[in-house]
């Protein structure tokens, strides 16, 4: 998303935040045996990232839902996202061993993109306290 999108596309953050989430966790969950083995990542951590994404979708779903989102809620998702970021690189660094070139594709792009989403979340946290039009 571009830093310059209009104020329309920056409040429904929270919606490309919540649909990532779920997507991810639920294709990680139901993938998790086969992404073991192309990943070189243990099927456990696997389940665990796949859990933590979806349990994260339904808390940005809350908000992207409501007319009205209280800032300490949207202050706590950008916490949530910037905190998993290091946890995908520690979990890179710590199966560096193993993986492969796509399980750190996965852990690392999982990091980006949730840093990524966090940063967007706090610079523009004032338009996000109400839901886009429409």
């Amino acid at each position: 998303m571009p830093l310059n999108a209009g104020p329309n596309i920056l409040k429904r953050l929270l919606w490309v935040d919540c649909v990532g989430a779920a997507v991810a966790g639920v294709a990680v969950i139901a993938l998790s045996g086969w992404l073991s083995a192309l990943e070189g990542i243990p099927e456990g951590v696997l389940l665990f990232t796949g859990a933590v994404n979806l349990l994260y979708a339904c808390y940005s779903f809350s908000l992207a839902v409501r007319a009205e989102r209280p800032p300490r809620r949207i202050a706590l998702l950008v916490v949530a996202n910037l905190a998993w970021a290091p946890v995908c690189i520690g979990l890179a660094a710590a199966f560096s061993a193993t993986a492969t070139p796509f399980g750190y594709v996965h852990l690392v792009g999982e990091a980006v993109y949730v840093g990524g989403l966090g940063v967007l979340e706090w610079r523009h946290r004032a338009l996000l306290v109400t839901a886009a039009p429409g």
